[in-house]
């Protein structure tokens, strides 16, 4: 075990990457890792482990440049850098103190490649990644880097039976189809789920289609359903597992997706999926075994699968079943046993 296991990650907000960030902290805290989490100055991610009150983790706020910092990385037994600007931060670490390192990395998009980024990639003691689809982004500028995959982890998400009460009298008699996620055209996708939508509510007139998150693409997406009375954008909300659980049906068209973590949450809660195969997503849902496939972009392809779920309810217990059980291979405790052998590796 670890004497002095240092997390870094420098996100501003609050994302799937920080949520699994808090989740590993959670489960080594558990089983007595002694842990310090550095952070940007007064990041949501360090807020949320202070709430927690979890023992022997030490949380320490630094304001940029970060290098100034760097010192805090030698005494270190490992760092375990959970996004691209931490990943930076110990790899210079690793250059003035030797101290070695793990990367995370959760996102499939193109990697810039430069001599910095292909070295840091390289002298990682092990770089994980989320799935296949981003285990080739890395492998396309470093081929030399070492490379794990451990997926994320569903959140065990609170629900409030009252609270989930209240959403579905407040959508009473309507099939609400849910999406979760930043409002982005260019990664989530929602676009291609409004005109799917558009086609649906002819036919279906109590369908009602929700929106969970903000993003830059807010404000065009208000106006593509602006003809369309059964579409609500809610925003952000702190009780997401009460609204997935009022779900009816999960809708994830995203062009891009490391891994999509949301889907693990969904899951777990036995609400059926629709999703693009995309990413990482593969590596969550399997074709009309635990969700439903369709390519991305193609909005006839989620109007007939959106559909087919909603006709068909032996379908979609079948599928909400299975994806039930397929999430043991994904809870905290399997994760953090996971990242357990790799810090064990690292030690020798």
């Amino acid at each position: 075990m670890p004497k002095s296991l240092l997390h870094v990650n420098f996100a501003k907000g609050f994302r799937g990457g920080e949520r699994q960030t808090l989740l590993l902290i959670q489960e080594l805290s558990k089983k007595g890792y002694i842990q310090t989490l550095l952070t940007r100055h007064q990041a949501e991610l360090a807020k949320r482990v202070v709430a927690l009150n979890l023992p022997h983790v030490v949380i320490i706020e630094v304001k940029k440049p970060y290098l100034l910092s760097l010192s805090l990385l030698k005494k270190a037994d490992v760092v375990h850098a959970h996004e691209t600007k931490g990943a930076q931060f110990a790899f210079l670490g690793h250059l003035f103190f030797k101290t070695p390192y793990l990367i995370t990395r959760r996102v499939d998009n193109t990697i810039k490649n430069n001599g910095f980024t292909r070295a840091m990639y390289r002298y990682a003691h092990k770089t994980v990644v989320l799935s296949r689809a981003i285990l080739d982004e890395v492998k396309k500028i470093e081929p030399k880097a070492r490379l794990c995959i451990i997926p994320s982890a569903f959140s065990k998400l609170s629900v409030c039976q009252s609270e989930v009460a209240k959403i579905k009298e407040r959508f009473s008699g309507q099939f609400l189809i849910g999406n979760i996620g930043e409002l982005d055209r260019h990664v989530k996708g929602q676009q291609f789920l409004i005109e799917a939508f558009k086609q649906l509510i002819l036919k279906y007139p109590q369908m009602h289609l929700l929106f969970l998150g903000k993003g830059k693409d807010e404000a065009a997406y208000k106006t593509q359903a602006s003809s369309l009375s059964h579409v609500t954008f809610e925003g952000f909300v702190s009780n997401v597992g009460d609204y997935i659980a009022a779900f009816d049906l999960f809708v994830f068209p995203s062009l891009r997706e490391g891994l999509g973590s949301i889907l693990l949450d969904v899951m777990h809660a036995n609400v059926p999926i629709v999703a693009s195969n995309a990413g990482g997503i593969p590596d969550v849902i399997c074709h009309e075994e635990n969700g439903l496939l369709v390519e991305p972009k193609d909005v006839k392809a989620l109007v007939h699968a959106i559909e087919r779920l909603y006709l068909d309810k032996d379908l979609r217990k079948k599928l909400t079943e299975h994806a039930f059980h397929d999430t043991d291979m994904f809870s905290p405790e399997r994760m953090a046993e996971r990242y357990e052998a790799l810090y064990a590796e690292v030690l020798g």
